[in-house]
């Protein structure tokens, strides 16, 4: 999408999420909107031209010793956790030594077999999110943080049932993760994102070293659309640069995630509309009006019909249309009784238990003492320099290089729904080898599924919002299982009877 293009008509949305963020209480959702409201903005200085990996990288220069850095990181305990039989991580990895700059980490063995099981990198997006808040405290990993912001209780679907898995919190600023140079906190974007993940993660296979051939994975969700594509460019750039494996890539998966402006932004106006959450008038105006590709401003119909829309989505989660919002932000005395839902205020959970001094002093993080409290989104971000228009070509390199590639889409997303992701996979071209069927899971459908010459998997989640693993962990379980042993979803009932954990 051209800059100048849906201008005014993206802002106008923008406003829209950007006030039922707040009614919500979902900042990941003002992160996105954020950059979004900045990107088409007439005026916007953002770089939106293709990825291409930093080729001027002095690797060699940029690996660090470390030595019995390991087991400093090792978290022998976090406060009110419950007895597991697995070991955790945590600790910084410094990605630029001149600047000061070093990222937080948190990692979790398999449950069982680690020695075999593969590794697993989680990245959330925003950007600016942090994936401790989200994917290993909200969404995949062991714990869930209680009501009471001081206690946990086990996950019973956590992805470290099928792989060891890492999180991390990037760029600069985000959570734990910090800079001693301020101006990095200015001058954030796709390509130093990449760079310095790509970094981190090298010298982290440095301090894990019996993970440096095994098979590694990147997955993520939302604008880790553009993170886990690109650092996966990284590697393979870095390993044919070095004709060697430095980093034992063998697959993708992304999920809710953006893609391909163009087509993400009509995807996201046409679910409104089959959804019954804005009118058929309001679509018709929309579609009748509002050009997604042109140059030229949009027209007062095409204002006035996003004006609607703005009406229509006010009091409601746009992350997930179904889900209730969070009423009261106050932590409770004792815990609430655990469900296997996600509670709608858990971001407030979160954030209570991650600034504690003691839990903090478990992560090893905060070591530095930030001037600032650890939020699930960051607020010293203050800009973002580059962000490309599309991944597509990223995704292509991958089925050429016979990467395993999976997209999943949770099916009641607003924000980056099923239909942006079936419009943007559609603009790749790519013909279908197994056409669209259900999948199962303890016999029931756990959503649908087309594969794509090239090895290109696409699945819905039923029932999912924007955080899959959060809204339905059992069905993300199941698909991340068999997204790493390479088999196809199950297409009968009989097969999907097995035992997920």
């Amino acid at each position: 999408m051209n800059k100048p293009s849906c201008s005014l008509f993206l802002l106008s949305f923008l406003i829209v999420t950007l006030f039922v963020a707040e009614i919500d209480g979902s900042k990941q959702s003002r992160a996105l909107d954020k950059l979004q409201k900045s990107k088409f903005n007439a005026n916007s200085q953002i770089d939106m031209n293709h990825f291409k990996a930093q080729k001027n990288i002095l690797l060699d220069a940029m690996i660090h010793s470390q030595d019995g850095m390991k087991e400093k990181d090792r978290i022998e305990k976090l406060p009110g956790q419950p007895n597991v039989k697995f070991s955790q991580y945590g600790g910084y990895v410094t990605v630029d030594k001149l600047a000061g700059r070093a990222f937080y980490y948190y990692f979790v063995e398999a449950a069982h077999s680690k020695e075999t099981l593969p590794l697993l990198l989680w990245l959330n997006g925003g950007p600016g999110c942090s994936s401790l808040a989200y994917g290993a405290m909200e969404e995949l990993g062991p714990f869930r943080v209680n009501s009471d912001g001081k206690t946990l209780h086990k996950n019973n679907y956590s992805w470290n049932y099928a792989a060891n898995v890492l999180f991390l919190e990037s760029p600069a600023g985000v959570g734990f993760s910090y800079s001693n140079k301020s101006s990095d906190y200015d001058n954030n974007g796709d390509r130093k994102t990449a760079t310095d993940n790509y970094v981190f993660l090298v010298n982290w296979l440095e301090r894990f070293p019996e993970y440096k051939n095994r098979d590694f994975y990147i997955t993520g969700e939302s604008y880790a659309g553009h993170y886990v594509p690109q650092l996966a460019h990284n590697i393979l750039y870095h390993n044919k640069k070095a004709n060697r494996t430095i980093v034992n890539l063998k697959g993708i998966m992304i999920g809710n995630a953006v893609i391909n402006d163009d087509t993400d932004n009509k995807g996201m106006y046409d679910y409104l509309a089959s959804h019954a959450i804005i009118s058929d008038q309001a679509a018709y105006n929309i579609n009748t009006f509002c050009n997604f590709s042109s140059n030229s401003n949009q027209t007062t119909e095409c204002n006035e019909a996003t004006t609607e829309v703005y009406k229509n989505t006010l009091f409601i989660d746009v992350y997930n249309i179904y889900a209730p919002v969070c009423t009261n932000h106050n932590l409770t005395t004792r815990p609430k009784r655990i469900s296997v839902a996600i509670d709608p205020c858990s971001d407030d959970y979160i954030q209570a238990y991650l600034n504690r001094v003691d839990v903090q002093e478990a992560l090893h993080a905060n070591v530095t003492k930030l001037k600032y409290d650890w939020e699930p989104c960051s607020n010293i971000i203050s800009k973002w320099g580059d962000s490309p228009s599309t991944i597509i070509p990223l995704l292509h390199e991958f089925l050429n290089n016979g990467l395993r590639v999976w997209i999943f889409s949770g099916d009641i997303d607003a924000r980056v729904p099923v239909t942006s992701t079936k419009y943007s996979i559609k603009k790749m071209n790519l013909p279908i080898n197994t056409t669209w069927y259900p999948w199962f899971i303890n016999g029931e459908v756990g959503g649908y599924a087309e594969v794509y010459k090239g090895g290109l998997t696409f699945a819905t989640v039923r029932e999912a919002g924007h955080q899959v693993p959060s809204y339905q962990p059992a069905r993300a379980l199941s698909l991340i299982k068999h997204f790493l042993n390479g088999t196809p979803l199950p297409n009968t009932q009989r097969l999907s009877d097995y035992n997920l954990l």
